[in-house]
């Protein structure tokens, strides 16, 4: 269901939760937090509200935010809407090489810096996904937490574009 932001803005902190809660993967809690930043002016405004919960964030709990990622192609239960993003980027379609490739590299991603490869796959084809794990794979940590949370911050724009009409 889209709301709009002047249905936001009159929610209530529970309502206002349950309609963005699963802006952020596994993390409702940014939603709770960002209420308290009602009135906001536009869809705009709200993201970056959001996303400043995420910036002020402990490093522990955006690893925790990152960790909440599924892996890619996982066959693994994960939620609804990552599920549908995936399947946009054609990732349910992977061949059986495809699919070990992409196993293994969850496997060497995750083993290297201890959380999944995130990347906003909506903006992606399978083939772009697998090059953009490959060249992330020579990154360092620090950038890789980077970049994860700037793919978060995309993820949540599109996700949020779902719900605010």
């Amino acid at each position: 269901m889209a709301y709009s932001i002047f249905e936001l803005n009159q929610m209530g902190q529970k309502a206002f939760v349950e309609a963005l809660g699963a802006v952020f993967e596994g993390t409702p809690d940014i939603a709770r937090q960002a209420w308290v930043y009602r009135p906001f002016a536009d869809v705009i405004e709200l993201h970056q509200r959001l996303m400043d919960v995420v910036q002020t964030m402990r490093s522990a709990d955006q690893l925790s935010l990152i960790r909440a990622h599924p892996d890619l192609g996982s066959k693994a239960d994960m939620a609804e809407v990552s599920a549908q993003e995936q399947t946009a980027a054609g990732l349910d379609r992977l061949t059986p090489d495809e699919y070990e490739c992409f196993q293994r590299l969850n496997r060497a991603y995750n083993e290297q810096f201890g959380f999944p490869f995130v990347i906003a796959v909506k903006n992606h084809t399978k083939t772009s996904v697998l090059e953009a794990f490959q060249r992330r794979l020579n990154n360092p940590a620090a950038l890789e937490i980077e970049q994860a949370l700037m793919e978060i911050a995309q993820i949540a724009w599109v996700r949020l574009l779902e719900r605010v009409g």
